[in-house]
């Protein structure tokens, strides 16, 4: 969702109009409905209804009475009354489907008390409107601050100016009740104009402030959520889920709303389930469920007194011996019921390329070779003078040349021999 001013510039990076969910096309509110009905025609004689759905910052949605007949259309600027003085608001919705949203939200759509509908917004309003806005920032900072040197247990999550400038709505979530009398005072003697405090749920916070949840996409309760029920623990043990406090709290600090999504049909599965809770009977002994695989249709169960060895076991042959068990003639074990699990496995074709099966091949430090080679000049020259030798030795001593031909089979020896017969020739030499 987003509208041409907030799609991506030459450079590929996205502009964005930051107007924060009021935005004119209505293709970046939050909370946004389709009118299906914006291209069918009224019959004869049907006046359009008179009522219209407005919305102002973030998800905060209002139902307004167009007494003065004003051609209204999605979009459309509209200043609303409102105590003291009026508020600016984007037009969200108009129409027969207003009459539908209205009793969805359970206000009745003939009511005389709503609030009305002005005038559309001039350049001055708009002007004035967006001023306000501007201070919401730094309003809220210093706000903070305020509360933090009065040492209130609460937390400034957003706030909200009104069209006018004339009031500003400060939002703040707290675990008990907070005294801000002098939190108040305070205010309206900093920021000087009417002060409203709210309180709103953890939820509802989350909600406001918008983000990306663990799924990758925004999160719901800013998006499309409206009702918020509520989550509990069971619902995360019955999708077999691990109670991690970490996985399983959103943003917002409580469980997922998402966890509610699927509980029905775990709920419809579970019923063909014998519950978690009750032992089978055998001859052998009592056996406790320790796992259950909806989907797969397995259970795990194990011996009281053999905690550690499971048997996993199909739906049907789990029911046949609760059915035994109810007719007071146990099965003799579950050995006899449990899967067998057939591992295919040909030893034959098994091959070990480089070493890749082993866990510990990167444990062991490399050894270092000790053969280092030396620069191609030096190696040169010393073969040079090896040859020379070795052929000033055959000249001198033939029978050490018979020896060391009948010594070809073990090279590694070689240096030995040649440096003993050095040593003898050098003995005869003295001689």
């Amino acid at each position: 969702m987003g509208c041409t001013n907030c799609s991506s510039g030459n450079d590929g990076l996205p502009k964005g109009c930051k107007n924060n969910g009021a935005c004119g096309t209505g293709g970046c509110n939050k909370l946004s409905v389709f009118d299906w009905l914006s291209n069918m025609e009224l019959p004869d004689g049907q006046k359009p209804f008179d009522a219209v759905e407005v919305q102002f910052k973030n998800s905060r949605k209002e139902f307004f009475r167009n007494t003065e007949d004003i051609a209204l259309s999605i979009g459309d600027i509209v200043a609303t009354e409102t105590s003291p003085g009026h508020d600016i608001g984007v037009v969200t919705l108009a129409g027969e489907l207003v009459k539908v949203q209205m009793k969805k939200k359970k206000v009745d759509p003939y009511e005389d008390n709503l609030p009305k509908i002005y005038r559309k917004a001039s350049q001055k309003d708009i002007d004035i409107w967006q001023a306000a806005k501007d201070r919401e920032e730094a309003v809220k900072k210093r706000a903070r601050e305020i509360a933090i040197r009065l040492n209130l247990r609460m937390k400034i999550s957003d706030v909200e100016f009104q069209g006018d400038g004339s009031k500003a709505i400060f939002y703040y979530t707290a675990e008990s009740r907070v005294d801000f009398r002098q939190l108040i005072k305070e205010f309206a003697y900093e920021f000087k104009i009417r002060i409203e405090m709210k309180q709103i749920g953890f939820r509802q916070e989350a909600a406001r402030l918008g983000g990306i949840g663990s799924c990758g996409r925004e999160l719901c309760c800013s998006t499309w959520l409206t009702d918020f029920r509520s989550v509990k623990t069971s619902a995360a043990r019955y999708q077999q889920l691990s109670l991690n406090p970490q996985k399983l709290a959103g943003q917002c600090g409580k469980l997922k709303c998402c966890l509610n999504y699927e509980l029905d049909s775990y709920l419809d599965a579970i019923k063909s389930f014998p519950k978690f809770e009750d032992k089978l009977v055998t001859q052998r002994g009592n056996a406790i469920c320790q796992k259950v695989d909806i989907f797969r249709k397995k259970l795990w169960y194990a011996y009281e007194n053999e905690s550690n060895n499971w048997h996993e076991m199909d739906l049907d042959k789990v029911l046949e011996i609760v059915d035994a068990q109810k007719n007071n003639d146990p099965v003799p074990s579950l050995e006899d019921f449990k899967v067998e699990l057939i591992a295919d496995v040909n030893l034959s074709t098994y091959e070990n390329v480089v070493g890749q099966d082993s866990l510990t091949r990167f444990d062991q430090p490399k050894r270092k070779s000790r053969n280092k080679r030396k620069p191609t000049k030096n190696r040169n020259a010393n073969s040079n003078q090896k040859k020379t030798s070795n052929s000033n030795e055959k000249q001198a001593n033939p029978s050490t040349t018979s020896n060391n031909e009948g010594r070809k089979k073990k090279p590694f020896k070689r240096r030995k021999n040649n440096n003993r017969n050095n040593q003898n020739n050098n003995k005869k030499k003295d001689a």
